[in-house]
């Protein structure tokens, strides 16, 4: 049995309490002693100027498909992140049905932004229910993964194409609780269910047809099981989101369920959303819901390219009709002067937002000297709509320009600090493994404590990693991890508090099908161990594989 020992560094447990030197040794997967510790056959790590701590947790990933293809669900691992819970906003890749295989597909290219080419070359589909799907990816993980099943499959797998339509009739709703508690018997650890999402006919998603007598039914069952449920309200609507809040506390009274929601951000479009959404999450607490929201510490910023995909087009129709082109077609299409107007004036619904864009990346030496312009600045020049502007940029490059959208979103740092510290809002929805390009998720621990601890100051580090660590495992179901206790889980970080921060973006062409997606390097994590496994050293990935399926 492995046997490590961490000498002289400063351990913080996650629980929030002060650092403090002490040695730390552990057998195999589990901590078996603190304080000064036997090096007898032991690995000794040097700790001293480092803090060891317990991996982190992110709770909102989409990584269900990149896990067929890439079981150390990269580049997270890289920030710290040890556990990982998949199958959120309604999406998993089970329980699917084999005619229902294609419109999954569809869902997950539409609403994560996963790209057809990878779905196809990278995932197998050799499974039907949930637990077969998990047997699949059960092999060879570099972290732990706790997966949710997706309402809007689990619909699909009984109803089919029903259930994009209507309610569930009463044999049908049967039929998904017995599938639900099939699935929480096989490792699943809830349920996630959307308010917000619309597929590639920008129609509702099956979850957002289900009764509010469904979501009971199916949330007692979760309940059963000591699971959670997951749930992404219309953030874009305040009352829409206070309805959601509302009926999420009474299931969690009603059944005694467990459920967390999000994305809670900031928007000043939407003045009232913040302080409506808190003051709701809290009194339902205050009646006795096991309710929290999750916010995410970066600015909500995203990469805009008419070559990929991206969910601030859902709202248009007419662009994402063009967007589902092949690329030459595609280009034609946004090309032709027929379509140019009606492009352009459908596309003022998001003028606020792309009045924050710059101009990142060109193509051709005609649209070189706009590197680094704000978009909206080049549309004032040439007397044109801003969206005019846009697409007369990207037609020029072949639609390969790329623009950043930046600080329209969750970017004032004295709200996002006090959200952070709000103990009714977790850390979470970072969206790792989805939006590829668009944004890289995977990075937000790493943000969480160069921007937030070391250089603002708004938490203690011991604060910031309980709220990485211990929080959501206690809250999640997530067993003896999340803290540096005798044992626990020897899944463990040992870090530069001086140093740790994370990378700028850069695209990688890795995706099954040669398609790119955003990843991002970190800097001061020095080593990660999984299940007492270092699966991480200043950066590079050992050989170790002990990562598993977390019911």
């Amino acid at each position: 049995m492995t046997r490590v020992l961490v000498h002289g560094a400063s351990v913080v447990d996650g629980t929030g309490a002060p650092a403090r030197l002490v040695d730390v040794l552990w057998e195999g997967d589990t901590i078996v002693e603190l304080g000064t510790c036997s090096s007898d056959g032991a690995e000794v790590v040097d700790g001293r100027g480092l803090v060891l701590c317990p991996g982190f947790v992110d709770v909102h990933t989409h990584y269900d498909a990149q896990l067929c293809w890439d079981r150390l669900a990269t580049p997270s691992m890289e920030h710290g992140v040890t556990t990982v819970v998949i199958g959120n906003c309604s999406l998993s890749l089970a329980p699917v049905r084999p005619d229902m295989r294609g419109r999954l597909s569809a869902l997950f290219e539409q609403i994560e932004d996963v790209p057809a080419q990878a779905l196809v070359n990278g995932v197998s589909w050799n499974w039907e229910t949930f637990g077969q799907y998990l047997d699949v990816i059960d092999v060879g993980l570099g972290p732990n993964v706790a997966p949710l099943v997706g309402h809007t499959p689990l619909r699909m797998a009984v109803m089919g194409q029903d259930a994009y339509v209507r309610a569930a009739t009463p044999e049908e709703l049967t039929a998904m609780c017995d599938a639900m508690d099939a699935a929480m018997r096989a490792g699943a650890r809830g349920l996630s269910v959307s308010w917000l999402d619309v597929d590639e006919n920008l129609k509702p998603v099956p979850s957002r047809l289900a009764t509010d007598e469904e979501r009971m039914a199916l949330a007692a069952v979760v309940a059963r099981h000591h699971g959670v449920i997951q749930a992404v309200p219309n953030f874009m609507d305040a009352n829409a989101q206070v309805g959601a809040i509302r009926l999420l506390g009474k299931m969690s009274r009603e059944t005694g369920v467990t459920c967390s929601f999000g994305p809670l951000v900031d928007v000043p479009m939407v003045a009232t959303l913040l302080k409506n959404t808190l003051l709701t999450l809290q009194d339902e607490v205050a009646q006795g819901a096991r309710l929290a929201a999750q916010t995410c510490p970066r600015p909500f910023d995203m990469t805009l390219r008419l070559d990929g995909g991206s969910f601030l087009l859902f709202v248009l129709p007419s662009w994402m009709e063009v967007m589902r082109l092949p690329l030459p077609q595609r280009l034609e299409a946004f090309s032709d002067p027929a379509n140019r107007m009606r492009l352009v004036f459908e596309a003022m619904a998001i003028a606020p937002l792309l009045a924050f864009a710059r101009i990142e990346t060109t193509v051709t030496p005609e649209n070189a000297p706009l590197c680094g312009r704000m978009l909206v600045d080049v549309a004032r020049e040439r007397n044109q709509l801003i969206s005019q502007t846009l697409l007369e940029i990207s037609v020029a490059d072949g639609l390969a320009t790329s623009f950043l959208i930046a600080g329209a979103w969750h970017a004032d740092e004295k709200t996002v600090g006090r959200l952070l510290g709000n103990p009714l809002v977790h850390v979470g929805v970072s969206d790792a493994g989805a939006h590829y390009a668009q944004f890289c998720g995977a990075g937000d621990t790493t943000y969480l404590l160069e921007r937030f601890v070391r250089e603002r100051g708004d938490m203690t580090l011991e604060h910031a990693i309980h709220r990485l660590t211990q929080e959501p495992c206690v809250f999640w179901g997530l067993g003896k991890r999340g803290v540096v206790a005798a044992g626990h889980a020897a899944d463990l970080v040992l870090l530069d508090a001086g140093e740790v921060a994370r990378g700028e973006e850069i695209p990688r062409a890795d995706l099954p099908g040669g398609a790119s997606r955003l990843v991002r390097a970190a800097r001061g994590i020095r080593r990660v161990w999984v299940a007492g496994q270092e699966v991480l050293r200043d950066g590079a990935y050992t050989a170790a594989r002990p990562g598993r399926v977390v019911p």
